[in-house]
């Protein structure tokens, strides 16, 4: 039974959320403020957390900062403010979808199930040369990027789009391609997410981000990863 974190202030939508989701067969806790998520991220241990940008006492953007600097917990974001520039900074910070008010139960749940599955997806590691020689190495079992044998913190987003590249080195991905991989198809969001993910990736893996080694811009198609 997967576990699921909402932290939504709003009490009757947190409270359909729960219902909603206990009656699809998920465990559910919910917290009120961003204080107590932070107690139940640490002690429910979910494996997906639905967290609102707008709590009474932590401002909901930092709070899936917090979250995403100890953790690649998959966090879908939902909020009211339906901009493309409220989007976007969402993904920024880390949250892996976001979902604008208002919304259905069945989108909520949809959305939930695409980022469970994605985050259960573990492909047979790819034969790749001595891995001590590669400043970049991708291990798919342990679901770490490293770079010069530190490990990366990554988002759950930025690895699944890491992981496609690993998997098909010098093959070029379109932005909508890359979107159906790491947002499913009936999610929304823009081809500007990626570009966000690719130049944080970009920021963590090459030596200068602005002439790419690894992750090169095919002009007017999208993007495709050379190891060498």
């Amino acid at each position: 039974m997967s576990k699921i974190l909402i932290i939504e202030d709003d009490l009757s939508i947190g409270e359909m959320m729960s219902i909603y989701l206990y009656e699809e067969g998920y465990q559910v806790m919910r917290a009120e403020t961003g204080r107590q998520g932070e107690v139940l991220f640490r002690d429910f241990e979910p494996d997906v957390i639905v967290l609102d940008i707008m709590l009474p006492d932590v401002d909901g953007i930092q709070l899936c900062t917090d979250f995403r600097n100890s953790s690649t917990i998959p966090i879908l974001m939902v909020s009211a403010k339906n901009e493309v520039s409220d989007r976007v900074k969402g993904l920024q910070t880390g949250a892996d979808d976001y979902l604008c008010k208002p919304f259905s139960m069945r989108e909520l749940s949809a959305r939930i199930q695409a980022l469970l599955r994605r985050s259960h997806a573990f492909p047979p590691p790819v034969q790749t040369t001595d891995t001590t020689e590669q400043v970049v190495h991708l291990d798919l079992e342990k679901r770490c990027l490293f770079v010069h044998s530190k490990v990366i913190e990554t988002t759950f987003s930025e690895f699944e789009i890491m992981k496609l590249f690993w998997q098909n080195q010098g093959r070029v991905y379109s932005r909508e391609e890359l979107l159906n991989r790491v947002r499913g198809y009936d999610s929304y969001v823009t081809e500007r997410a990626i570009d966000v993910h690719i130049a944080n990736l970009r920021k963590k893996i090459e030596a200068d981000p602005k002439e790419p080694k690894y992750i090169k811009t095919v002009w007017g198609v999208g993007y495709k990863f050379l190891l060498t």
